[in-house]
């Protein structure tokens, strides 16, 4: 099977370094299970109107150790709920980036990009191959490619629809 074929794309939304679970979705949101809920409080502490710019559809550029802390599910769905279409960083929590995944939300992490992105820039993201093109081309970031299981996770939209399509009885 090919690696190609997973694409996102859209406006960017930067963020700086070390963006932990609280800031994505804080603590007192987590009574909520509702994702649509959950969206609306995404990212409040850094930007309260975060939901309402995400809700057009944008990606979410981040620096080092986006998503550290508690290993809360709900700031992958938080995030994918609001209208982030992925989220490009130069390293990830490894809880945070299972649990993006498993929620169907692509993240890759890509050497460098907090210095050759800037917010508002457009990008297409290649979700298989790695490339990240920026403003039509003006640039080409190479990010470390989803592949394999997390892939089709990802083109499934998340792990239990992947298991449904496997003819899983969980």
């Amino acid at each position: 099977m090919t690696q190609e074929g997973l694409i996102v794309e859209g406006p960017v939304i930067k963020v700086g370094d070390k963006i932990d679970t609280d800031i994505i979705i804080p603590a007192r949101y987590l009574v909520y299970t509702d994702p649509a809920i959950l969206a609306q409080h995404v990212m409040e502490p850094l930007d309260p109107e975060f939901h309402k710019k995400a809700s057009r559809g944008v990606v979410l550029v981040a620096g080092r150790a986006f998503g550290m802390g508690s290993s809360r599910e709900q700031a992958a769905i938080a995030l994918k709920a609001a209208g982030v279409r992925a989220v490009l960083a130069e390293s990830f929590a490894r809880i945070f980036y299972r649990n993006a995944i498993n929620n169907g939300l692509p993240v890759l992490v890509v050497p460098g990009i907090s210095r050759e992105v800037s917010d508002g820039d457009y990008v297409v993201v290649n979700v298989g191959t790695g490339e990240v093109i920026v403003n039509n081309g003006a640039k080409v970031l190479r990010a470390r490619p989803i592949t394999g299981m997390a892939l089709e996770i990802l083109r499934s939209g998340g792990l239990l629809e992947y298991l449904k399509r496997q003819g899983s009885p969980h």
